[in-house]
């Protein structure tokens, strides 16, 4: 299993709870860092045999709150912004936050949004009111 680990992976000495920078490669169905939701500073690649068995992949998952594509291509990149089941879609940078915009998950990685106006309405119980 450690044969996976490219680059970190361990826990560094001393207080505090920190995870390093983690790079797992030739990741497979079966494996935790496959099957699981993983938090934290830790990427997982797979190889795959072209784009659309790598859109099939990623979609392989009851988990939906992130995914990230990385092309040169615009109209792969738009491809993906369509294909991909996931709450949040970066392409060519890291999944992140603006407190300006929605952000949530889908699937089992829940649902609603928090942040941005549609955040906001999450937290709202609107009542319709008719007086004669």
């Amino acid at each position: 299993m450690f044969d996976l680990i490219v680059k970190g992976g361990t826990l560094p000495d001393g207080p505090g709870f920190q995870y390093p920078p983690t790079l797992l490669a030739n990741v497979k169905p079966g494996m935790c860092a496959f099957e699981e939701e993983t938090f934290g500073p830790v990427m997982a690649v797979m190889p795959v045999e072209n784009f659309e068995e790598a859109l099939r992949v990623a979609n392989n998952t009851p988990y939906g709150l992130g995914s990230s594509i990385w092309t040169a291509s615009t109209s792969k990149a738009m491809r993906a912004v369509d294909a991909l089941q996931a709450g949040q879609v970066a392409v060519n940078g890291i999944v992140k936050t603006d407190p300006r915009l929605p952000s949530g998950g889908i699937k089992q990685s829940g649902y609603g949004r928090e942040l941005g106006p549609h955040g906001i309405r999450e937290f709202v119980n609107a009542k319709q009111v008719w007086i004669k």
